[in-house]
């Protein structure tokens, strides 16, 4: 492994480390902790998707074989989303939360494909390297258009989830532009 991912990846544990710590640290009861722990640890997955997503629209059409950066972020992401799911496990368990099985289908497709996608993401065709991208974009865009919306149990609609929204929606199409534009 390179140890500049090694680096990445320390950093990024540490991080979801500090937001389990400090979210126990601010909400000592477990299901809180996990409630908070979950929303957090989402935003930074979020983030890290963002820089991913983006550095891959800054290098296209550059192969993902060759790109290193790109790569270990995918990886990064992988490893942060696993974390997030964890802390979003344990508040569903805590919490006794009711799941609509209908609603659960498309993230469960997202959360497969991130967690496959270190292993095999570089050896597909772009096409295919787009639709994960786009997909797992779009994905977590329902998911703020439902906190937006009031839709999500334990969680206030918050000016931060309409940003978010806003945030996914321009870099989808930015992202996409200049994709285009880099292709031609």
């Amino acid at each position: 492994m390179n140890t500049s991912f090694n680096k990445l990846l320390l950093i990024g544990v540490a991080l979801e480390f500090l937001i389990l710590i400090g979210c126990y640290l601010l909400h000592p009861e477990w299901e809180e902790t996990f409630q908070y722990a979950a929303r957090y640890s989402g935003r930074l997955s979020a983030v890290v998707f963002l820089y991913t997503f983006y550095s891959y629209a800054m290098t296209f059409p550059l192969v993902l074989g060759k790109n290193l950066k790109v790569r270990h972020f995918i990886k990064l992401f992988a490893v942060l989303h696993v974390i997030h799911f964890a802390f979003l496990a344990l508040n569903i368990y805590l919490n006794d939360i009711q799941l609509v099985p209908v609603k659960l289908l498309g993230g469960a497709l997202a959360y497969l494909m991130i967690v496959v996608a270190p292993f095999i993401l570089h050896r597909l065709k772009r096409p295919f390297q787009l639709l994960y991208f786009y997909y797992v974009a779009l994905v977590m865009t329902i998911t703020y258009v439902a906190r937006v919306q009031g839709d999500f149990e334990g969680a206030q609609p918050y000016w931060l989830h309409d940003a978010m929204l806003v945030i996914f929606l321009v870099a989808m199409i930015g992202f996409a532009l200049r994709m285009w534009k880099a292709k031609t």
